[in-house]
């Protein structure tokens, strides 16, 4: 629900018990309700609006928080990482770019599958006894429990749109290397 809906128990002199006793909800979910920690659905609104003597529309007119995120960046040697999703969000977004450099690639493996799309310059992409070159608006995906490693090709930063999932599930993207969800394209 929203906070309008703790303004209005309130308004009405009701204690999360009250109200609970009220609708037949346990004070536990009412305020997980009430802090946005749990999604309503009508079997628990309408007791409520009913207790609260509002509508469904008072009930549910709050303000959306806010959704931008605050990006953050790192440098790692030739590496510089924007990243575009909270820490918490279970599939990470980062921008990267990587500078050319003379040192040689490193590669490294670990848990968790990504999916990339070069906005500008070429990649080289190692990817297990592959080499690969990624050029700007190509996409690749790859298990990252391959050994892996990316770098710029040439004498041109390049610049990557990363999603990573940490659990291993594959990214599905329509219309990008991937049949159409309904056989069509």
């Amino acid at each position: 629900m929203c906070p309008s809906s703790r303004a209005a128990r309130l308004k009405h002199d009701l204690t999360l018990e009250a109200l609970s006793e009220i609708t037949g909800i346990s004070a536990s979910t009412l305020s997980r309700l009430e802090a946005g920690k749990r999604a309503p659905n009508l079997e628990l609104l309408l007791p409520v609006t009913r207790a609260l003597r509002l509508s469904l529309d008072d009930l549910l007119m709050w303000h959306a928080p806010d959704p931008r995120v605050q990006s953050r960046t790192r440098h790692f040697g030739n590496l510089t990482v924007e990243y575009l999703s909270p820490d918490t969000a279970p599939v990470q977004t980062f921008k990267m770019t990587f500078t050319p450099t003379t040192e040689p690639m490193q590669t490294r493996s670990h848990d968790g599958y990504e999916w990339f799309y070069v906005l500008r310059g070429r990649a080289r992409v190692i990817l297990g006894d592959r080499e690969l070159v990624i050029e700007a608006g190509q996409a690749a995906e790859f298990d990252t429990r391959i050994p892996h490693g990316v770098a710029a090709l040439g004498g041109e930063p390049v610049e990557v749109l990363s999603i990573f999932n940490r659990s291993g599930e594959r990214i599905h993207l329509p219309g990008i290397g991937s049949p159409h969800p309904h056989g069509r394209r």
